[in-house]
């Protein structure tokens, strides 16, 4: 377990953390990766560091897009810094990586010569965005700065912010309902910190509840979901027909939602086998690479309503449909329709 641990440790990340608490900031930063709110968060808080209010305008530079002018950028790191200790560079999703290979050695060059008072920051907007880290250019950034990647927290570390953000806005949110807005949400902090503040508005007491989170906040497709296969079990075809109605309603595209079903239901065949052979969560959750306890009790939950044929009949039934979706010219939109009309009659 503690390989694991030391395995997952984001190294870079911390030492940044522990540069900005202790205002030594190194002169090359690469930000990067799928959280967005930590993302702009970090870099403002390098910012007051670097720039003394009112003296934006001097000392902190900016370059956007996919063709940086390189003697631009030059001039701007070697301007010296105006009531200040410092020059800010700023450089938005210039992916420098995939540039051409004088490019590449032309900033390799730039960036082996930053002066003390300058520090170069290039932020990457795109989630998807990976620093190639072969190549020589990536060698000069670990070298003279860090490559930062910013990820999805861990689960308990949400749990916390949750309940720290919450209590500025003057309420509290118990263990089992930070989980739930956290399944019902979605883990990023971009989407939680505008959905936990519809909650705080909504909610009329302290604590923040359930009913709260439902009343005000957008679902994830996958909680979305998780409700239609909870219909589906109790067999409330109504409201499972309800939730897919408004799925579609979304413009959420058909093969998305069916490759969601199609997972969901997987995972509450596997819950029922480990009914039938007396297996627990902790089981199912290393089955099926279920990281979060909240979605493994509600697959054993609702699997323990359902048979085992029924399970093996619906998995069969989305793979069917996944099938026809991709060679049948039938339209996508009615063959979920037609998938929910014979999961209904299993």
């Amino acid at each position: 377990m503690a390989d694991k641990k030391h395995k997952n440790e984001n190294i870079e990340y911390n030492e940044l953390k522990k540069a900005i608490a202790e205002q030594q900031l190194k002169p090359l930063y690469v930000l990067w990766g799928e959280e967005s709110y930590l993302k702009g968060y970090y870099f403002k808080e390098m910012t007051k560091i670097l720039i003394p209010a009112g003296t934006e305008e001097f000392n902190h530079k900016y370059f956007e897009g996919k063709n940086v002018d390189l003697n631009e950028l030059s001039a701007a790191i070697d301007a010296l810094p105006v009531f200040s200790e410092h020059t800010l560079i700023e450089v938005r999703d210039f992916d420098f990586y995939k540039a051409g290979e004088e490019t590449r050695d032309r900033l390799d060059a730039i960036l082996k010569d930053i002066p003390d008072y300058c520090c170069i920051v290039f932020f990457f907007s795109d989630p998807e965005f990976k620093p190639l880290g072969t190549t020589k250019i990536h060698h000069t950034v670990k070298k003279v700065g860090s490559s930062v990647e910013f990820k999805v927290q861990e689960h308990s570390d949400l749990i916390a912010w949750l309940n720290r953000r919450f209590k500025a806005l003057g309420h509290t949110i118990d263990r089992a309902e930070a989980q739930y807005m956290l399944f019902y949400c979605g883990e990023s902090m971009t989407t939680l910190i505008t959905e936990l503040e519809k909650a705080a508005a909504y909610s009329k007491t302290d604590r923040i509840t359930k009913e709260d989170i439902d009343a005000v906040c957008t679902p994830v497709i996958t909680a979305q979901i998780f409700d239609m296969t909870d219909a589906i079990s109790k067999r409330d075809f109504n409201r499972s027909a309800k939730i897919m109605g408004d799925l579609l309603q979304m413009k959420e595209p058909p093969i998305k939602i069916l490759a969601v079903i199609g997972k969901q239901l997987r995972q509450l065949y596997y819950a029922r086998l480990c009914i039938e052979h007396g297996k627990n969560r902790a089981y199912l959750m290393e089955l099926c690479d279920i990281k979060k306890e909240y979605p493994a009790k509600l697959l054993m939950e609702n699997a323990g309503r359902l048979s085992l044929r029924w399970c093996e009949s619906a998995v069969r039934l989305s793979a069917d449909t996944d099938y026809m979706m991709k060679r049948d010219s039938m339209d996508d939109e009615e063959l979920l329709k037609l998938m929910l009309v014979k999961l209904a009659s299993i």
